[in-house]
Parts: C-alpha cells; sequence; structure tokens
C-alpha cells in the first residue's frame, strides 16, 4: 500500500468528523498574558517558578468541557499536555515539572482523557517539540527561546541529544498510558530545528508501533516549506496539514493535484492561551461560516479554548459554543461526513456534499428565489434541513436569463441567520 493509500486510510474517519476543539492550557494563565509570555518577555525559569508553585486550578472539571464540546457539535479534541514552557499537565516519570509536583497535586492529562472518551469525543495531545524549561534546550542564540539574549547562558553546557531522548521518551508516555490516542499534535519547527534534529523517524515509527490508528499533523517539519505537499513526502511528515489562523483559498492539494487531508487551526479570540483582557471574540456566526468554508474546501476546524488559571473556559467561549452548538443541532448533516461539492461557489454562500446529497449554505439574502447554478433539472428533492420541511422546486419565469434548480424560501428573512441550509438530494 503507498504512502497516500495508507494516509487516506488513517484519515477516514478525521475526515467524516470535521469539527474539533482545541485547548491550550498550562502554566501560562496564571500571568494571562500570552501562551509565550516567557519567550515574549525573555522571563527566566527562576521568575517563572512562582506561576508553578501558584498553579491550583480548583474549578478543573474535565467533563464540564466535553459537554462543551459535545454541545458544540465537536467530535474530537486535542489538549496541550506540555507547551513551549515544558510544563506537563501529565505525569511523567522523566521531570519534576508537572502538575502532580503543584497544588493541583494530580495527573490532568489522565482526567482530561477519562472525561471526554466517556462523553464520546476522540482524544488528540498536543506535545511541544520546543521546551525551554529543559537544561539541554538550545538557549543562547536561538530564535525564540527567553534566554536567548542571557549572556549567562552563553557557554551553558547543553546535550541535545539528551533533549531528544526526553522528547521521544514523553511521546512514548504518552502513547503507552492512555489507551487509545486518536490524534497526535506535534508543534512546532523553525529554523534548523526540524526534522531529523528530532529524530523524526525514528519518532514516528515508535508512534506507529504504539498507536496503529492515531494520526499526526504535519509539524515535525516546517510548515512553510510544505513537505507534506510533495508527490513522494518524507516519512514523519505526517498524515494531515494543519494551516494555522488562516483558510486555504482552494484548500489543500499535493505536487500532483492529490487532495491533502488538513485541518484549519484558530483562535476564537486572539490568543490560545487565557489572556485576561482578550476580549475580541469571534462570534457564533463567524464559527459556523468558518467551519462551512473548510467542510465546502475538504477540511475540518480546530476551534481553540483557552482555560483559565482556575481550570474554567471562559463565559464568553461557552455562549460562542453554545449557539454553535444549536446550529449544529440542526444542520450537521451538512457538515458529517461531507466535503467538496464539484459546483462553482455561489454568491450566497458555499455548498457540502456527501454522497447524492447537495448542502446549499445560505449565508446572504439575494433577490427572489435562490438559483442553484448547474443542477438544472438533477435535482430530485429540496428540504430545508433545520426541520426537513419540503421545498418546492420550481422554474421561475426569469429562469430564460440564467438557468438553474430554484426554490423560494418565502420569508423575507433568512430562516437560520447564521446560515440556512438546503438539502438537495440529487436524482
Amino acid at each position: 500500500m503507498t504512502f497516500y493509500e495508507q494516509r487516506a486510510q488513517r484519515t477516514k474517519a478525521f475526515q467524516e468528523d470535521r469539527f474539533g476543539m482545541f485547548i491550550h492550557w498550562g502554566i501560562y494563565a496564571i500571568p494571562a498574558r500570552h501562551e509565550w509570555v516567557r519567550s515574549l518577555e525573555q522571563i527566566s525559569n527562576e521568575d517563572y517558578q512562582q506561576f508553578f508553585d501558584e498553579f491550583n486550578p480548583v474549578h478543573y472539571n474535565p467533563a464540564e468541557w466535553a459537554a462543551l464540546a459535545k454541545k458544540a457539535g465537536m467530535k474530537y479534541a486535542v489538549l496541550t499536555t506540555k507547551h513551549h514552557d515544558g510544563f506537563c499537565l501529565f505525569d511523567s516519570q522523566y521531570t519534576d515539572y508537572k502538575a502532580t509536583n503543584t497544588p493541583a497535586g494530580r495527573d490532568l492529562v489522565r482526567e482530561y482523557v477519562d472525561a471526554f472518551r466517556a462523553a464520546g469525543i476522540k482524544i488528540g495531545f498536543y506535545y511541544s517539540l520546543i521546551d525551554w524549561h529543559h537544561p539541554d534546550y538550545p538557549a543562547y542564540g536561538d530564535a525564540i527561546h527567553p534566554m536567548r539574549e542571557n549572556e549567562a547562558y552563553k557557554d551553558r553546557p547543553e546535550n541535545f541529544d539528551n533533549y531528544v531522548e526526553y522528547l521521544h521518551n514523553q511521546v512514548r508516555e504518552l502513547c503507552t498510558n492512555y489507551g487509545q490516542i486518536d490524534v497526535m499534535w506535534f508543534d512546532f519547527s523553525y529554523d534548523d530545528m526540524e526534522g531529523e534534529k528530532w529524530q523524526a523517524t525514528k519518532l514516528i515509527e515508535m508512534l506507529r508501533e504504539l498507536q496503529p490508528t492515531c494520526i499526526i499533523d504535519n509539524r515535525l517539519g516546517q510548515t512553510n516549506k510544505d513537505e507534506a505537499l510533495l508527490a513522494e513526502p518524507p516519512f514523519y511528515s505526517g498524515d494531515f496539514y494543519s494551516p494555522e489562523q488562516i483558510i486555504p483559498s482552494q484548500g489543500v492539494t499535493d505536487a500532483l493535484g492529490r487532495p491533502v487531508p488538513w485541518e484549519c487551526c484558530m483562535t476564537l479570540n486572539d490568543n490560545w492561551g487565557y489572556v485576561a483582557k482578550d476580549k475580541n471574540y469571534k462570534t457564533a456566526q463567524n464559527v459556523v461560516h468558518m467551519l462551512v468554508e473548510c467542510v465546502s474546501k475538504g477540511g475540518n476546524l480546530l476551534i481553540n479554548v483557552g482555560p483559565n488559571a482556575k481550570g474554567e473556559i471562559p463565559k464568553e467561549t461557552v455562549a460562542v459554543l453554545q449557539e454553535v452548538g444549536e446550529w449544529m443541532h440542526n444542520n450537521s448533516d451538512s457538515i458529517y461526513g461531507c466535503g467538496r461539492a464539484d459546483l462553482p461557489k455561489p454568491e450566497w454562500g458555499r455548498y457540502t456534499q456527501r454522497g447524492n446529497k447537495i448542502y446549499a449554505h445560505i449565508f446572504e439574502r439575494g433577490t427572489a428565489a435562490f438559483r442553484f447554478d448547474d443542477l438544472q433539472g438533477k435535482v430530485k428533492k429540496a428540504r430545508l434541513l433545520m426541520d426537513g420541511s419540503e421545498l418546492q422546486l420550481f422554474e421561475p419565469w426569469y429562469s430564460r436569463y440564467q438557468p438553474g434548480a430554484f426554490v423560494d424560501l418565502g420569508t423575507a428573512d433568512l430562516p437560520e441567520s447564521m446560515g440556512t441550509v438546503v438539502e438537495l438530494e440529487l436524482k
């Protein structure tokens, strides 16, 4: 079986799920200024230690997080088990820099896994390849390390092989101690810190052995080099492409024009981790439109939540995702298992398709009836997806100017303002 066929087989369920929750959480939620606060403010291990000593998420209840994800219509979740600051939410035997040694006093990843699995949501682990706490990770002169300009680190002895062994050991723990893992989300490569610098082939071989059905993102290599899009990508290039904060204009294909599984990861406000002052939240309508756009181009949407230091998802986030969930309750048939339709993008919205059913996502109220180009004489039945009610197909007199299949929603406003979906069953 070719790499292309193997990847298609591994990602089949992933490409049916379409919608997931990203969870960025760690001790950076205490300063609440950015998940990169250590790098941005060049904070030393010693000064950052106060947040480790204080970390006590007294309201952490991952069952509530899972309930919110399920309500929103999300099928999988990805949690930051370790971010760039090196702090581990799991009980790793290879470090003392972990949640079990904070006032929290327990394995927070274990609780996440148990809660989300009980809710029927697939389990994903984010793991940072970078580690600003580990003594053998390059510091002085590195592009992003907090101590990159600190002369005291200039001649510090470092053994990068020791760090790579540490990285591999922790990934082995994550792949061994928590049952079936559905997604492994590595982050990220930069400059010469990429590919075999991480002993990436060896890492993936281990992961494939321990978790043969797990799918892996493409960030063991640099995303801007697009290795995953080569006709013959490197072994470590992963199973799906991971554009960040941007939806590709035409979806994602490889050098031979073949579709590549992909997932857009997107913040709900302007930051990944909890930032107390960041109230610039996207609306539920924004999220629905992004989700539809991703699916219409053959991709997934991984939308982020950033819990606070007490372990609570901000109320603004909860409100948005609950509203998204109401839309998904009515219209999820147009998302799950769907992909691009072989039709030009309509002026009023987008199409998605599953089998012989095309879903017209109407975002804007145009003039007169709605016209579905290139579908004249091809539609057997039309219905409003939100309630299953029939919509009559007809041919208005003005169809002489531009033919197509036509329906009239019968209202001045759209029945669902966030996006009205018409299901078109083809003959």
